[in-house]
């Protein structure tokens, strides 16, 4: 590994929408990071992240970009989801620590192997569930923290898009091998978010539907989600939504906490801001403050605004590069992924045959 005050070198597999949008500004925006390498087999994207990261170096191939692992101190994996445990292990077998962009893997028993092969070779393995660093989930956080809603009984969370239309690609690919559809694209957000807050799942149940014309991979899926402590989590992914709901709807013995509208920071990063030392970053508006109480609905005027934290995905990447430096622990362990996933496989079956699932 490089040297305290050296950053670690990044290499970083693929360059579509996750790994151009998210991770490279991310990496680009840490004082312990530096981009060194994007991999990627499409002219375009190539001429793309040299216009965007002047320096960085350009592999045709995750092997091309493998065969240089000396050079680099880290590897970001974030291309399809069909690759990411092949390319994961292969980053491993290499020895370098990885990041794997969510879903870690199509399966549980893929992702413990995946901890497995990287406990046994001393490297760390991160899995990039972002939306923890959400302004929203960090506001909820602090007020779980304080007890401002007493004993939590139902935790609602809602992804929701109106997407009519289909983009095709292989997110919207019915053929299993894709790892496609809102379940795992989604809902490996809001089931990792549910198990963060409230721990473990005893049961699932879930409904998907396949609404679109023409569509092959599930669009609109709700899972129930029981914890062993009794709280019960509703959550619900969907791109066939007329009218959005809240983002969160918490339900606790004291009071609620209702949430309107997205984080702000994909939106920023997908228009080309970037987050820098110093500068306000994940901000939003006033009028976009979820509101805390009891006994009114918050669209009149029911509860008190709560200022929202701002968002903070660089978080993340200032948390791998001081688990890498030895100075902080690993903030997404492939352990906890592999617990979403036994969720979300338990959730496959559920809605195909009909039938509660318990862990």
């Amino acid at each position: 590994m490089s040297s305290p005050r050296t950053p670690l070198r990044v290499g970083l597999v693929g360059y579509g929408l996750a790994g151009s949008v998210f991770h490279a500004p991310l990496i680009a925006a840490s004082p312990d990071l530096v981009l060194d390498t994007v991999s990627t087999g499409n002219p375009e994207r190539a001429a793309q992240a040299r216009a965007g990261h002047p320096g960085v170096r350009v592999a045709g191939s995750a092997e091309e970009l493998l065969a240089r692992a000396d050079e680099l101190d880290l590897v970001v994996v974030a291309s399809p989801n069909k690759t990411h445990v092949p390319v994961a292990t292969a980053a491993l077998k290499a020895g370098l620590p990885v990041v794997v962009d969510k879903p870690l893997a199509g399966t549980a028993a893929e992702a413990r192997a995946l901890a497995a092969l990287a406990e046994e070779r001393g490297l760390l393995l991160s899995v990039f569930q972002n939306r923890r660093w959400d302004n929203d989930f960090r506001t909820l956080r602090a007020l779980l923290a304080d007890g401002a809603l007493g004993e939590v009984q139902r935790f609602e969370s809602r992804f929701e898009r109106w997407r009519p239309r289909l983009k095709g690609g292989w997110r919207e690919s019915g053929a299993p091998e894709e790892i496609g559809g809102l379940l795992y694209d989604l809902g490996s957000h809001v089931v990792d978010q549910a198990l963060v807050l409230f721990g473990p799942a005893v049961r699932v149940y879930a409904e998907s539907d396949v609404r679109r014309p023409g569509a092959e991979a599930d669009d609109d899926t709700f899972i129930a989600v029981t914890h062993a402590n009794g709280v019960r989590s509703h959550l619900w992914m969907s791109a066939t939504t007329a009218q959005l709901g809240p983002r969160f709807r918490v339900l606790g013995r004291e009071a609620g906490y209702v949430k309107y509208g997205l984080d702000p920071q994909e939106a920023a990063l997908r228009e080309g801001l970037r987050p820098e030392p110093g500068a306000p970053w994940g901000v939003e508006p006033e009028e976009l403050w979820g509101r805390l109480g009891a006994g009114e609905s918050p669209l009149t005027g029911g509860g008190t605004p709560v200022e929202t934290l701002p968002g903070a995905y660089p978080a993340y990447y200032e948390a791998v590069a001081a688990a890498l430096r030895g100075t902080g622990e690993n903030p997404v362990t492939a352990h906890e992924a592999a617990a979403a996933l036994d969720v979300l496989e338990a959730a496959r079956v559920s809605a195909r045959e009909g039938v509660a699932v318990s862990l």
